[in-house]
This record gives C-alpha cells, sequence and structure tokens, in this order.
C-alpha cells in the first residue's frame, strides 16, 4: 500500500467516526454507507491534495470514489497535473 493510500485511509477514518470500522484499498465505502454523498466532495479534495493533481468533479461519479483504490485510479485517468 502506497503512503498517499494509507493517508487516504486515515482521513476516511477521521471522517466516518467509526473506530471499530477496519477499511483497507478495496473496503467499499459509498456503496456500503460508510461515506455519503456530502463526503464525497471533502474526500475528492484530499484526493487532489495526495496527488497533486485536479480532478474534475463533474468527470467523477460516486462509483469512482467507491474504494480508495478507485479514488487513485480515477485521479490517474482523469486527473490533470497542477500547475
Amino acid at each position: 500500500m502506497t503512503p498517499e493510500a494509507q493517508q487516504m485511509i486515515a482521513h476516511i477514518k477521521d471522517l466516518i467516526r467509526k473506530p471499530e470500522v477496519t477499511i483497507d484499498e478495496g473496503t467499499p465505502l459509498v456503496s456500503s454507507g460508510l461515506i455519503d454523498s456530502m463526503s464525497l466532495v471533502d474526500l475528492l479534495l484530499k484526493l487532489e491534495d495526495l496527488t497533486h493533481k485536479r480532478i474534475p468533479a463533474g468527470k467523477v461519479q460516486p462509483k469512482d470514489m467507491d474504494t480508495v483504490a478507485k479514488m487513485f485510479a480515477t485521479a490517474e485517468r482523469v486527473g490533470k497535473p497542477r500547475r
């Protein structure tokens, strides 16, 4: 697991405030209800920060943010380098 993925998981744990939940790169977040639609904007901003890319919100759907692995794959697919 990359350091960026570890940082994202730590951020998600802070966001959901459920210490008993174990999260890894493949844990369903949106489809399981752990993350709601309002939290997706926060996660997208954190993803931009960790990847140093601008990620157009219009090109990202909730399914793209369902797991940490999908988040980083989406950033690679639609993200543009920051200037």
